[in-house]
C-alpha cells in the first residue's frame, strides 16, 4: 500500500503510520502534506478512497472533511468533483431507497458545510428538501400515510446531522435553521404514534396505559437534540477537528451542492381497507426499518456520565462499526474498543451489541456474527468486557419471563455458544435456584435449553462437569445416551426382532426399496399388520441410518421409496414422525436433523409435521419444552425458503429472457439488413448477402430464437411450480393458524380481549418475588458478584414462580403465534384476506387475533 492510501485509511487511528500520535491536527497535517503533492498524478484515486472511507468508516468523518477543507485551498476543481460525485451519490441513495447510504452522505455533507466546502444555506435547502417530503407523506389529503415509516425516516436523518453541525448551523444561519426546526415540531405534532408492541423485546403488560407517555425513536431522538440546543450545541463525543483550522479553512471557496429530489408518493391502495393499507404500511417499514431497539439493561449509574446526545452518537458510531466491517470481525472489534470519545462505554457497547442481536423482526446480520463480536472484544478487553458481559446476561435473565420468546430463542442460542468458546466456564451455582421453581418458570426452562444446547456443542459427561459446582442441575440435562432401538440385541428375542434383522440383513446385502417393498407387501403386512410394520421397518431403517449423519442420508435416499410406500398420507406420516421421535427421544437435536432430511426428501409433508406438533402429547408440553417448537419451526423456515429460492430463480430468469429477447431482436434486424442488401453477382445486382454470411445470419437468428423459447419455457414452468408453492403455503399458514387458534380456545380465559391481556401479563411481572432492590443482578462489579451469589444461594424464599401452569402455557403459546406471524408476515400478508375469512373471525379468540396482528404490525382493534 503507498503512502498516502495509508495515511489516508488510518487517517484518526493511533498507528505507525502517524507515530503513534492520536491527536487529530497532527495527523491531518501529516495527511495533507504529503496527499497534495498527489493530487496531480493520482487525483482521482485519492478523490475516490477518502469518499469510500467516509462512507465505510463514518465515525471518522470530521477527519476526511477537515482534509478536504485543506485540500479545497490547493485544488478547488479536485473538491468540486468530491462535492458532485457526493450530490450524485446522495440522489442515488435518495432514488434506491438506500437507508444506510442516505444517513451517512447526509452526515458527511453536515462536515463539508463545516469545513466551508459547502455553504450553509445548500444543508437547509437539503433539509428543507426532506421535510417537505415528510410532511407530504403523512398528509391525509395529498400523501400516503401508509408511508410514514419513510417519512420519519427523512426527519431522523436531519436530527441525525445535527450532532455533526447544529453548532455552526446556529452561528451563521439561525433564522433558517430555527425554521426547519419549526418544521419538524409540526411534523411531529401530525404524524400518527404506532405503538411498538409487535416488536418489543420485552413483553409490556400495561403496554397500552403507558403508550400515552412512551416516546419512540424519533420523539426520543427530538428531545436529546432539543438538550443539546439548550446545551449549547456541545457534544463531548463528536470530534471538531475543523476548529484547529478555522483561519484556514475560511479562505477556501464553497462550493455549489445543487438541489435533490425525494422519489415520488407511492399511490393510495386501489381498495380503501385495512388490509391494503396494512400491506403498504408493511412494505414501507421493509424498506425503512427501525435501525435499533434500545435494551436498557443495565442501571443507569453504570452510564451517568453519558449525555443522552452523547449516547445515541455513541450508538451511532457503535452500529455504524458493526454495519460497514461486518466481513472483518476482528477488525470490527478493535474498531469499537478504539473510538475517539472521552467516555468509558463498555456498558453502552454490550447495550447496542445485544440490541441487534434481539432486534425485532430481525437481526440486521447472522446471529453468528455478534456471537464473534462478543468473543473478539472479551478477548480485546480481558480485564472489562467479560465481566459487562456477565452482567448483561444476568440482567436478561431476571427479565427472562418478560422476554419476547423469538428474542429468548436467540438469547438461549447465544449464550451456549458464546460459553462453548470459553470452555463452558459460568457460575451456575447463581442460578442453583431455579430448581425450586416450576417446571414451566421461564427462567428453569432457560438454563434447561442452554444445557441442552451445551451437549449438542460438545458432550454430555463435559457439561456434567461443568456444572459440578451447581451439582443439581445436572437433572436438567438431557438424556444420557444413543438412539432407543427396541430390536437391539440386548433386548428380549421375539418374532418382531428377527423380523427386524431379517430387513437389517437385506439392507446390508443392499436389496434395492422395490425388493424390501416387495417382502414388506408379501411377508410382513399381511401377516403383522399396519403397525408392526410401520414400527418394524422405521425402527429398523432409523437404527441403521444413527451411525452417522452420512449413514441416515444414505438411508434415506436409497429408501426413501420404502418411506413413501407405508407413509403415503398425513396420518401415517404422523406415525412416522411419531416414531423418529420415540426412537431419538434422548437426543432432540437427531429428531429434528431427521424430520427435517426427511421433509427435505418429501417422505414428510409440512402439513403432517403440524398436525404432529399439536397432537395432545405435544400440546402438554408447549410451555416446558422447545423440542416440539424447533421442528416446526425448520418446517415452516423450509417450506418459506422453498418459495424464496423459486423467486430468486424466477427473477434470474426474467432477466434471461431479456437478455435472450435483445438477442433474437439483434439476429432479425442483423438477418434482414443482410436480406435486404444489394450485391453484385455475376456483374448483376441480386438482394441479398453474400450466401455463405446469409445462411450463418439465419443459423444465428434461428438460434436465438430457440434459446428464447427455452427460457420462456423454463419461465413459465417455474412460475407454475411457484403458484402450487405458494398455494402450499396458503394451506400451510392456514392449518398452523387453526391448529393455534383450537389448542388456545380451549385454555384462554374468557373475558375481554383486553382485560384477559392485562390479567395473564400482570400476574407474569409480578409473580418473580426476588429482592432486586436496585436491580442488584444489573451491577457486575466483581466484588459485588459475590454477594449476588449470597444472596441468589442464601434466601430460598427470595425466588418465587407462581404463575399457574396453564398461564404460562397460554402465554407461551400466544408469544410463538406472535413470532411465527412476526418471522413470516411478509408471506401471510398475501394470504391475509384468506387467514381473515376462515380463521380470524368474530369467533376467534381476542387474544389470539391480537397476537396474529401484533406480528404482522397490523393495527389492532380489541
Amino acid at each position: 500500500m503507498s503512502s498516502w492510501r495509508s495515511l489516508i485509511l488510518r487517517l484518526g487511528e493511533k498507528c505507525p503510520e502517524y507515530g503513534g500520535t492520536g491527536d487529530f491536527k497532527e495527523q491531518i497535517e501529516t495527511c495533507y502534506s504529503v496527499v497534495w503533492r498527489e493530487l496531480e498524478p493520482s487525483g482521482d484515486d485519492i478523490a475516490e478512497l477518502i469518499l469510500q472511507c467516509a462512507e465505510q468508516l463514518p465515525h471518522k468523518i470530521p477527519l476526511y472533511a477537515t482534509l478536504i477543507g485543506l485540500l479545497n485551498l490547493e485544488s478547488e476543481d479536485f473538491v468540486r468533483k468530491i462535492v458532485e460525485t457526493t450530490h450524485m451519490n446522495l440522489q442515488e441513495a435518495l432514488e434506491k431507497e438506500n437507508c444506510d447510504n442516505i444517513r451517512i452522505i447526509l452526515r458527511f455533507v453536515t462536515a463539508l458545510m463545516c469545513s466551508k466546502v459547502l455553504p450553509p444555506v445548500a444543508l437547509v435547502v437539503v433539509f428543507d428538501t426532506l421535510l417537505s417530503s415528510a410532511a407530504t407523506t403523512v398528509d391525509e389529503e395529498k400523501g400516503n400515510p401508509a408511508w410514514q415509516a419513510r417519512a420519519d425516516f427523512y426527519i431522523i436523518s436531519i436530527l441525525s446531522c445535527l450532532p455533526w453541525g447544529g453548532a455552526e448551523l446556529i452561528e451563521q444561519v439561525p433564522e433558517e435553521i430555527d425554521r426547519v426546526m419549526v418544521g419538524i415540531e409540526a411534523y411531529l405534532s401530525i404524524r400518527r404514534r404506532i405503538p411498538d408492541i409487535g416488536f418489543s423485546i420485552f413483553v409490556d403488560a400495561n403496554h397500552r396505559d403507558n403508550f400515552v407517555h412512551e416516546k419512540d425513536f424519533l420523539e426520543d431522538l427530538w428531545d436529546r437534540i432539543q438538550d443539546l440546543s439548550n446545551n449549547e450545541w456541545k457534544v463531548e463525543s463528536v470530534p471538531r477537528p475543523h476548529l484547529s483550522f478555522e483561519a484556514q479553512l475560511v479562505a477556501g471557496k464553497s462550493h455549489d451542492f445543487g438541489p435533490i429530489s425525494c422519489p415520488a408518493q407511492p399511490a393510495l391502495p386501489s381498495t380503501a381497507s385495512t388490509v391494503s393499507f396494512g400491506k403498504q404500511n408493511y412494505e414501507a417499514e421493509l424498506k425503512y426499518p427501525q435501525r435499533m431497539c434500545r435494551l436498557n439493561i443495565f442501571p443507569a449509574s453504570k452510564t451517568e456520565e453519558l449525555s443522552p446526545i452523547d449516547r445515541f452518537v455513541i450508538e451511532e458510531y457503535l452500529l455504524d462499526v458493526l454495519l460497514f466491517l461486518n466481513g472483518c470481525r476482528k477488525e470490527c472489534a478493535s474498531y469499537m474498543v478504539g473510538l475517539s470519545v472521552p467516555f468509558r462505554y463498555e456498558y453502552l457497547m454490550a447495550e447496542t451489541i445485544f440490541s441487534q442481536l434481539l432486534l425485532l423482526p430481525e437481526p440486521r446480520f447472522k446471529p453468528i456474527y455478534y456471537t464473534l463480536v462478543i468473543m473478539d472484544l472479551c478477548k480485546a478487553l480481558p480485564g472489562a468486557f467479560p465481566a459487562v458481559v456477565a452482567g448483561a446476561v444476568r440482567a436478561l435473565f431476571e427479565k427472562i419471563a418478560e422476554l419476547d420468546l423469538e428474542c429468548r430463542t436467540r438469547l438461549v442460542l447465544w449464550f451456549s455458544h458464546h460459553l462453548s468458546n470459553f470452555q463452558f466456564i459460568w457460575p451456575w451455582e447463581e442460578w442453583a435456584y431455579v430448581l425450586e421453581l416450576p417446571q414451566w418458570a421461564p427462567q428453569r426452562v432457560f438454563v434447561e435449553e442452554v444445557l441442552e444446547r451445551e451437549v449438542r456443542l460438545s458432550y454430555w459427561d463435559k457439561i456434567k462437569q461443568s456444572i459440578e459446582n451447581a451439582p443439581g442441575l445436572e437433572q436438567l440435562l438431557p438424556p444420557k445416551g444413543g438412539p432407543n432401538f427396541i430390536y437391539g440385541s440386548d433386548g428380549e428375542s421375539t418374532e418382531q426382532h428377527e423380523l427386524s434383522a431379517e430387513l437389517s440383513n437385506m439392507v446390508k446385502g443392499r436389496q434395492t426399496a422395490r425388493e424390501i417393498i416387495s417382502w414388506i407387501e408379501e411377508k410382513l403386512f399381511p401377516v403383522h399388520g399396519l403397525e408392526v410394520t410401520l414400527r418394524v421397518v422405521i425402527q429398523t431403517l432409523l437404527s441403521i441410518g444413527s451411525k452417522s449423519f452420512t449413514h441416515l442420508v444414505t438411508v434415506l435416499e436409497r429408501y426413501g421409496q420404502v418411506f413413501s410406500k407405508i407413509c403415503p398420507d398425513e396420518d401415517k406420516q404422523i406415525v412416522l414422525i411419531k416414531e423418529v421421535n420415540f426412537f431419538w427421544k434422548n437426543s432432540a437435536q437427531m429428531a429434528a436433523i431427521v424430520v427435517d432430511r426427511m421433509m427435505g426428501y418429501r417422505l414428510l409433508s409440512n402439513l403432517a409435521i403440524i398436525r404432529w406438533v399439536f397432537s395432545p402429547e405435544n400440546v402438554e408440553q408447549l410451555h416446558t419444552s422447545d423440542r416440539p417448537w424447533e421442528i416446526l419451526r425448520n418446517a415452516v423456515s423450509k417450506t418459506y425458503n422453498r418459495i424464496s429460492d423459486l423467486r430468486k430463480e424466477i427473477a434470474s430468469l426474467r432477466k434471461d429472457v431479456q437478455l435472450a429477447e435483445t438477442a433474437s431482436a439483434k439476429a432479425d434486424d442483423e438477418l434482414n439488413a443482410a436480406q435486404s442488401k444489394l450485391t453484385l453477382m455475376n456483374g448483376e445486382p441480386v438482394l441479398g448477402d453474400n450466401p455463405v454470411r446469409l445462411k450463418r445470419l439465419e443459423s444465428f437468428a434461428e438460434k436465438a430464437k430457440e434459446d428464447l423459447v427455452s427460457v420462456c419455457e423454463s419461465l413459465e414452468a417455474k412460475e407454475a411450480i411457484l403458484a402450487r408453492a405458494l398455494d402450499e403455503n396458503q394451506a400451510l399458514f392456514l392449518s398452523l393458524y387453526k391448529n393455534f387458534s383450537n389448542v388456545l380456545a380451549d385454555r384462554l380465559p374468557e373475558v375481554s380481549g383486553i382485560g384477559a391481556l392485562r390479567s395473564l401479563l400482570s400476574d407474569q411481572t409480578d409473580v418473580m418475588a426476588i429482592d432486586t432492590d436496585d436491580v442488584s443482578t444489573m451491577e457486575v462489579d466483581k466484588e459485588k458478584a459475590s454477594s449476588e451469589t449470597s444472596m441468589a444461594n442464601g434466601e430460598q424464599g427470595n425466588h418465587v414462580y407462581s404463575l399457574g401452569e396453564n398461564e404460562q402455557w397460554c402465554l407461551t403459546t400466544l408469544g410463538y403465534v406472535k413470532a411465527f406471524s412476526r418471522q413470516y408476515s411478509s408471506e401471510i400478508w398475501l394470504h391475509l384476506e384468506k387467514i381473515d375469512a376462515e380463521v380470524l373471525g368474530d369467533d376467534v379468540h381476542p387474544l389470539f387475533r391480537k397476537a396474529v396482528y401484533s406480528g404482522i404490525r397490523r393495527p389492532i382493534k380489541i
